[in-house]
């Protein structure tokens, strides 16, 4: 692949995705009223989502608890922990994956 095909291709994916961010707010403009549906799906989708992704990231330290769970359980516990403290998602984010590559070494 050459260069100017794989330019195409990142300025064809950011268009893409720049006009598929900027779709609600062009429909949703000025007084018009969201459909009480997609008021619902605000709601319950980014609990849904975090359920999915803590299910997801956790599925291995069952399977191998000693090599892989103990420090993912560690590092998931070290996310709730920093962001009921500071309220901060980088932050937890951070120092969760910081904890996890710590322990993943030293065990």
């Amino acid at each position: 692949m050459n260069k100017s095909t794989i330019f195409l291709m990142i300025v064809v994916s950011a268009l893409i995705t720049f006009w598929l961010r900027a779709i609600p707010f062009i429909m949703f403009r000025n007084d018009k009223t969201m459909p009480p549906k997609l008021i619902y799906l605000g709601k319950i989708l980014p609990s849904a989502i975090m359920a999915v992704l803590i299910v997801y990231c956790l599925k291995d330290a069952v399977v191998d608890f000693q090599a892989k769970g103990i420090a993912e359980l560690a590092a998931a516990a070290v996310v709730v922990a920093t962001y009921k403290w500071k309220h901060n998602t980088l932050l937890s984010i951070l120092l969760g994956t910081a904890c996890n590559m710590l322990l993943l070494k030293l065990v």
